[in-house]
């Protein structure tokens, strides 16, 4: 609050030959959480809960994500 600084979170990295990075929507309600889906289960790993485009680009950021595919 007063002149405290958000600490930098260190860039984490994901195996890309066995998860996928996906933003799941949901269609009622708009809800956005970012993840990553493993290939061959299907199984969605929740990370992030995606509330605007700021958040997204931290999410994208972080992981070093250039493009992450919409699942509804």
């Amino acid at each position: 609050m007063f002149g405290k600084k958000k600490k930098e979170q260190p860039m984490q990295t994901f195996d890309p030959q066995v998860y996928r990075p996906v933003l799941r929507c949901s269609i009622c309600n708009g809800e956005q959480v970012a993840g990553f889906k493993h290939l061959q289960t299907g199984k969605f790993e929740e990370v992030a809960l995606i509330r605007g485009e700021r958040e997204l680009a931290e999410f994208m950021e972080r992981y070093g994500i250039d493009k992450i595919e919409k699942e509804y």
